[in-house]
């Protein structure tokens, strides 16, 4: 396990109190727990910004009915097979479709496929997951 170092911040009051606020309400036991979350979005989207190696969920939902878009999807997905680990295909009714696509690669390449994804033709929505593969978060 790692050394703990503790530091002091100085913040205003008014700031202080708006944080505590939001991390009770996302049941933080403590302030620490909620900084070091926030130190490690940080440090992921510095991952994502500087090229490295990354994961990510992209999520999808879209009507399977609408011409052609099945193979459409299909296609860029297989374009990308080299970063994409697993999909999930989920019927939520008798139109639509969900899929989450759970991939590993450059950050450039997860958000050139998300990008694609999204911007098909009869997609309803689509977000793209930011993550890490662990290996420069501690």
């Amino acid at each position: 396990m790692s050394q703990i170092a503790r530091f002091g911040v100085s913040l205003e009051k008014n700031l202080l109190d708006k944080f505590d606020k939001v991390i009770s309400a996302e049941n933080y036991t403590n302030r620490s727990e909620a900084l070091r979350d926030l130190i490690r979005e940080k440090l992921v989207r510095i991952e994502w910004k500087s090229g490295k190696n990354v994961a990510a969920s992209i999520s999808i939902v879209y009507d399977h009915h609408h011409r052609e878009l099945v193979g459409t999807l299909t296609d860029i997905q297989h374009d990308f097979q080299d970063i994409i680990i697993s999909v999930q295909h989920v019927h939520l009714d008798h139109d639509n479709c969900f899929e989450v696509i759970v991939v590993r690669g450059k950050s450039l390449k997860i958000e050139e496929l998300a990008n694609k994804l999204k911007s098909a033709r009869g997609v309803k929505f689509s977000q793209l997951s930011m993550a890490t593969t662990g290996k420069e978060i501690i």
